[in-house]
């Protein structure tokens, strides 16, 4: 995760490949600066097929927008989907095994936009894991409107690509991601590993806050497995 190490503040990350030994790889963090961003934790589902974001404190929480901050991050059924908000149901609904993964997420995103957070306007981030796998990310253009990039993943061993909400530089308005996915190792074989490494590849520079929130891994195999680590409980 060397990419994610010069990245100050990410804000939301995705990360899909597949691991050493052969497993569907979907990583998620959550990094925030505002208290109500921090007062949020990772929680997996009874059945074991999701992972959804949760309050710590809901005073604080909403003092930030409760529908931006509160959403299944990752949900498990025929394929996974993943993203940073509610679009997370909307991938869902489109996922079937066969299904081509950039198309699951162009129906799914048609009537989404970027997120009403004036001044940042934060990109959407979405993906998915299918036959293949695809990452997505909706952002403002310079006029308002929404531009949809849509990219496929290669499903090759111990390899990833990884895509955020942010260029990860500390200015305002925070610069939204650009360019292509970016490339990762994923040398992990269990989704504990995976989590841990993740959170400590997130973790400030001496002298700097932390601004982490949470990280999640899902290994789907022959079964799914699913880790969580939070910094707040």
């Amino acid at each position: 995760f060397k990419c994610i190490r010069t990245m100050a503040y990410p804000g939301r990350l995705i990360i899909l490949g597949m691991s050493p030994t052969g497993e569907r790889v979907a990583l998620y963090a959550i990094t925030g600066r505002s208290p109500s961003s921090q007062a949020r934790r990772l929680e997996i589902s009874a059945d074991q097929k999701k992972v959804v974001v949760c309050p710590t404190d809901e005073a604080t929480l909403r003092t930030g927008n409760p529908d931006l901050l509160i959403y299944p991050a990752i949900i498990c059924g025929q394929g996974i989907a993943i993203s940073n908000g509610t679009q997370t149901e909307a991938v869902f609904q489109q996922l079937a095994s066969d299904a081509y993964p950039v198309d699951v997420l162009s129906k799914a995103l048609r009537t989404w936009d970027y997120e009403p957070d004036e001044p940042n306007f934060t990109p959407r981030i979405s993906g998915c894991i299918t036959c293949g796998a695809a990452l997505s990310i909706i952002k403002r253009t310079p006029q308002g409107s929404s531009v949809r990039y849509f990219f496929e993943v290669p499903l090759i061993r111990g390899t990833g690509k990884m895509i955020a909400t942010y260029t990860g530089a500390q200015q305002q308005p925070l610069p939204s991601f650009s360019g292509e996915p970016l490339d990762v190792l994923l040398l992990w074989t269990t989704p504990h590993a995976a989590a841990q490494a993740l959170y400590e590849a997130l973790a400030p520079r001496p002298g700097d806050p932390d601004f982490r929130v949470a990280t999640a891994a899902v290994f789907v195999g022959d079964s799914i497995a699913i880790h969580v680590i939070n910094r707040h409980s």
